[in-house]
């Protein structure tokens, strides 16, 4: 009977430590997309998101008149599967710039092109991801245990979604970097591994990253 329930505070213990991912982007995980990683430190975004961030300290935000945004990429080049389609991928980067370019715009014109006085924002989408939801803590117990394995196993359990970006800044006058950003974030729940991720599942994640950026600059604009 004692090493019943010794299974069963093991089994618990390791789903528990199992559902304690970082918040952070671990540097295994970084895609190549940046030229250099040493400098990035861990960091809280505007609305208080966990990233990994580097800002030039010399950097004078208030010489750029503009903004270009760069179309956002898929890095590496993914490869499109039944879950996520190659039309969810690509409509995931479309609205990542249309997010970027609104949310830019409420603070300083858009630029057609690089030039003098131009930010240049470069994102990409470095991972897109879904998989089956950890169990809940109420789910942790020897009945509900096995309920929920059955479940897990023919496909019932909800899906967790996300996505990891990385983007750089650019001072178009040089094309020097000024500025570096690596994060992830959470997508909208799929009901079940046979639901398909659509890029709407994506918008409220990528709208949030495109505000906290915009945020950012506009920080470092207060600062001098």
């Amino acid at each position: 009977m004692k090493s019943k329930y010794l299974m069963i505070t093991l089994c618990v213990t390791s789903l528990a430590l199992s559902g304690c991912a970082s918040k952070y982007v671990e540097s295994d995980q970084y895609s190549g997309f940046l030229k250099d990683y040493s400098a990035l430190k861990e960091e809280k975004s505007p609305s208080g998101a966990a990233v990994m961030r580097w800002i030039d300290p010399k950097v004078d935000a208030n010489k750029f008149s503009s903004v270009y945004i760069e179309p956002s990429q898929l890095y590496p080049k993914p490869q499109a599967t039944e879950k996520i389609p190659d039309t969810t991928l690509q409509g995931i980067t479309q609205y990542y710039n249309q997010a970027l370019q609104t949310q830019f715009s409420k603070v300083v014109p858009l630029a057609k092109g690089p030039g003098p006085g131009v930010l240049v924002v470069r994102p990409a989408i470095t991972a897109v991801s879904a998989k089956t939801k950890g169990l809940r803590p109420y789910e942790v117990i020897p009945i509900a245990l096995v309920a929920a394995g059955v479940s897990a196993a023919t496909g019932i359990r909800d899906q967790d979604t996300s996505l990891s970006t990385e983007a750089q800044f650019l001072d178009a006058s040089n094309n020097k970097v000024v500025a570096q950003v690596v994060r992830k974030g959470a997508g909208a729940d799929l009901e079940n591994s046979d639901q398909v991720m659509t890029a709407k599942d994506a918008r409220a994640v990528l709208d949030g990253w495109a505000i906290d950026m915009v945020k950012s600059f506009e920080q470092l604009r207060t600062k001098h």
